[in-house]
């Protein structure tokens, strides 16, 4: 369960965001927390962290990660489109044969697109970049088989403060990227700390 600081001060619509955020559900599969956001990159900023947890499925010791970061101001930034922007960070290791597949990187952006769009995530001028890594080990690393990882880094303007939707995209991309299905049943809740 994620934890989200309380904020004096803020916007009431980025205090309304706040609370759409603690309608969010939060998939079994990850752990997300609250981290410390970014400073001077707008007026108000909450940031995230989601880590896909091990289980006797999975053994990899690099498992699907990615950070979250929700921007407000004043007035839109330059390619904003609303006072909100939310710039997002994915990693997850691919087998080999699948890293090496040209498109894997088109994929992955797509996995975005249709997470947003399956939880009814409203958004605008979005952009972003994936990219596949393929590393093979030399030296004292030689006997390492070889390996690869795709990363995804994106963001786009929430057209409304209902970040919850947002936030659970965003769950639902790193848990495709490492293997899950887009949706999951028996879901918790986010808490908030006083």
């Amino acid at each position: 369960m994620v934890e989200l600081k309380t904020q004096s001060g803020v916007s009431p619509e980025f205090a309304l965001a706040l609370q759409s955020l603690l309608q969010a559900d939060v998939r079994p599969e990850v752990e997300v927390r609250e981290i410390n956001a970014p400073a001077d990159l707008a007026k108000h900023a909450i940031a995230f962290s989601c880590d896909v947890k091990a289980d006797s499925a999975h053994e990899k010791i690099d498992l699907g990660t990615g950070r979250m970061v929700i921007l407000w101001d004043t007035e839109p930034q330059e390619s904003w489109t609303s006072r909100f922007r939310v710039i997002v960070f994915a990693k997850s290791p691919l087998e080999t044969d699948i890293g090496s597949d040209e498109q894997s990187a088109g994929v992955t952006w797509a996995w975005l697109i249709s997470a947003l769009e399956e939880n009814g995530a409203t958004y605008g001028a979005e952009a972003g970049t994936a990219t596949r890594v393929i590393s093979t080990g030399f030296g004292a690393l030689d006997n390492q088989k070889d390996h690869s990882e795709v990363e995804l880094r994106a963001s786009w303007s929430p057209v409304d403060s209902d970040l919850g939707a947002h936030l659970s995209a965003w769950q639902n991309l790193i848990c495709m990227m490492s293997g899950h299905p887009l949706e999951n049943e028996n879901i918790s809740r986010i808490d908030k700390r006083a």
